[in-house]
Order: structure tokens, then C-alpha cells, then sequence
């Protein structure tokens, strides 16, 4: 499976300009991929502010990636602020090329930024299947909680998109690494670059990782497309030579 990860600057609370931006990147990409991947709120950074941006499921975003997966015959993520039954989601959002989407609410939300003041947590973990593979979709600070993402379903790829600051660029470097070496997966790291209106400042860090804790993609700090080829045939090999998923604890994970 092909994969372009876009690390890019994002407009403050602008959709319509991140929007934009998006579709000329995307555009940008000549050669045939299987999944691009955008940042956490790619349409208006890590806002705190969701009435003012929230938009619904049959919103101007959420039909503007469906035209794009179909126009380049790709899966398109990220995730979006959006608002459902009287509550706002920090929502990745898969949109497979057909338009079919699924999606994930961010299950760990952001206390130290008051996330959980205003998003409704998430509370079921989603399993993507997508041209034989299974994707693990996260979101950000789910990073940080490895009970959650387990591999207790045999997935082939854990992907967090992500607002995630330079002050903490360490601990994202060290986890992503930590999660493809515990779940014996590869693990896509897709990071903003940028300040926002916090004024914090985001360095990326994008990177991909393999089964083994190898880089595919090594950590990288500048605005661009990264393309990355992930081979399942050597996953499912180096499993069956291992063996280390057949030894993981059993557990009940209680949501609260």
C-alpha cells in the first residue's frame, strides 16, 4: 500500500482556506497512491472554539473529500471538528475512493488544552479494512495510551494524525516507535508544521515506521508530500517467524 502523508501549516478556525490549500497539494500528487493522510483538525488547527467551525457530516468538508477521493481514486483522513446530536467530536474521518466513509471519535481527549470541556470523547475503536489491509485509525493524544490501541484485531497499520507541539517532539518520536514495536505493525505518524494562535509552534515530525521499529520515513520538519510504500507480505512474515502478538495479555478495557 502506496501512502502520502501531507505536513503542512494550517489557517487558524479557516476552513475554506485549509481547504484550498488541501486540494492543491493533493493535486500535487502525480503518482498513484492508495491513502493520503492530513493532520488532526486540518481545516482549522486545534481550536478549543468548536462552535464557531463545527460543521456537520453532510457539510461543505466532509463532500469536498469525497470529491477528492473519487477525483484521485484514493482514501483520504484526518480528522474535523464536527457536530452531531448536540455534541462537538474531534472526528477522524476515512473517506474511502467510492464516497463510503467511517469514522473514529477521538477517544482521549486533551485535558491539559481543556479538550474534554468541550468534545464529546469517542468510545469505540475503529478497525479500517481497505484493499486487504486493516488500518487503526488515532488521534493525537490517544498516542500517549497503549491499552487503547492494542493490537488485539490483527491490524497491519496504526496511523495517528496529530496537532502535537515541538516542546513534546520527543515524546512523539519515542511513541510512535514504541506503539510499531509493541503491536508488531507499521505506524504512520502525520503531524502539522506551523504556530497557531496559541502560539505554539509544531516542528511535524512526520514520519513511518515498520513492524521492527525501523524508519521507512524518518522524522521529518518541512512542509511537504512524503510518500511511503508499506509491504504486507514482509509484515505477515516477520509475525509468523516471531510470534510476539501470540503472547499478549488478555484484557477488558472498561470505557469511563
Amino acid at each position: 500500500m502506496k501512502i502520502a502523508i501531507i505536513q503542512s501549516p494550517l489557517s487558524w478556525e479557516n476552513p475554506t482556506e485549509n481547504r484550498s490549500y488541501f486540494e492543491e497539494k493533493i493535486n500535487t500528487i502525480t503518482e498513484k497512491v492508495d491513502l493520503i493522510v492530513l493532520p488532526e483538525m486540518f481545516t482549522t488547527g486545534f481550536t478549543m472554539n468548536p462552535s464557531a467551525v463545527a460543521e456537520t457530516m453532510q457539510g461543505e468538508t466532509i463532500v469536498w473529500l469525497q470529491s477528492l477521493a473519487k477525483a484521485k481514486n484514493s482514501a483520504i483522513t484526518g480528522s474535523v471538528v464536527i457536530t452531531e446530536d448536540g455534541n462537538y467530536y474531534n472526528r477522524l474521518v476515512f473517506v474511502f475512493p467510492s464516497g463510503e466513509i467511517q469514522f473514529y471519535d477521538k477517544r482521549h481527549l486533551f485535558t491539559l488544552a481543556g479538550e474534554d470541556k468541550v468534545y464529546a470523547s469517542g468510545k469505540e475503536k475503529l478497525i479500517v479494512e481497505y484493499l486487504g489491509w486493516k488500518i487503526c485509525p488515532l488521534v493525537c493524544y490517544d498516542l500517549r495510551f497503549p491499552v487503547f490501541a492494542r493490537n488485539m484485531e490483527n491490524y497491519d497499520v496504526l496511523l495517528y494524525v496529530a496537532n502535537w507541539p515541538k516542546v513534546r517532539t520527543n515524546a512523539w518520536d519515542i511513541l510512535l516507535k514504541a506503539r510499531a514495536v509493541e503491536n508488531m505493525c507499521y505506524t504512520i505518524g502525520a503531524n502539522r508544521i506551523g504556530s497557531d494562535n496559541n502560539n505554539l509552534e509544531y516542528i511535524g515530525h512526520s514520519q513511518a515506521v515498520d513492524f521492527l521499529g525501523n524508519y521507512i520515513l524518518e522524522p521529518q520538519e518541512t512542509e511537504a508530500v512524503f510518500v511511503v510504500l508499506l509491504n504486507k507480505e514482509k509484515l505477515h512474515e516477520t509475525r509468523q517467524k516471531l510470534g510476539f502478538l501470540n503472547d499478549k495479555d488478555a484484557f477488558e478495557l472498561k470505557t469511563h
